[in-house]
């Protein structure tokens, strides 16, 4: 039974992950929009050490959100599992496409008692701009301009051209890291693997 959700979610990621790239109307992509997309080309893989391992405690963190509220890690403790993602900068293709593919993922999320929140080194106004250009999330966008990619630094994840890697982090309730993948900055995590990692984490709790 597993396996056949994970196939129809897997499917549907597909599915609306290409309408996404060809279709002009999926979360109000215009154009106009498509156009500001900038290419940044390939990146180099790599360009960070990690400063924490599965196990660590998470470390702690307040940023402003374009819903202009300020989340802390924190406040989840005791609550719920979080998934970090970070991603590299606002405005480029690979980004554009994989925070969107998490919306039909929302069920998954819910049922594995879990958050997520999106993080980049963007000013607010910025990733205020792009979301809405994307289509409405139903995560958290965060901020982590200023101090300039602190949250990125302290997980290890802050390249030396200022971006952060495209990195996910899963935390557990007691706020240790359960789960990490620092991703090629090229290409998008696979879903599963997030899926995978939140349904273990589950069945431990």
């Amino acid at each position: 039974m597993k396996n056949r959700r994970f196939f129809h979610l897997a499917w549907g990621v597909v599915v609306v992950l290409s309408v996404f790239a060809f279709t002009p109307m999926v979360y109000a992509i215009s154009d106009a929009f498509k156009q500001n997309i900038y290419k940044v080309g390939t990146l180099k893989p790599v360009d960070s050490a990690l400063k924490v391992k599965v196990g660590d405690r998470a470390p702690d963190f307040t940023l402003p959100s374009t819903s202009e509220e300020k989340v802390a890690l924190s406040q989840y403790r005791g609550k719920k599992n979080v998934v970090l993602s970070f991603v590299p900068a606002a405005w480029t293709p690979v980004c554009s496409d994989q925070w969107p593919g998490y919306n039909i993922a929302k069920s998954i999320f819910d049922e594995n008692d879990a958050v997520l929140l999106g993080i980049t080194v963007d000013n607010v106004p910025t990733l205020y701009a792009w979301t809405n250009q994307m289509g409405k999330l139903w995560f958290p966008v965060l901020s982590d301009f200023w101090p300039h990619g602190a949250v990125a630094q302290k997980y290890g994840v802050l390249r030396s051209n200022g971006v952060s890697e495209r990195a996910l982090f899963v935390i557990d309730k007691k706020g240790n890291v359960r789960y990490i993948d620092v991703h090629d900055i090229n290409k998008r995590p696979p879903l599963e693997n997030i899926v995978n990692a939140l349904e273990k984490l589950q069945k431990q709790q």
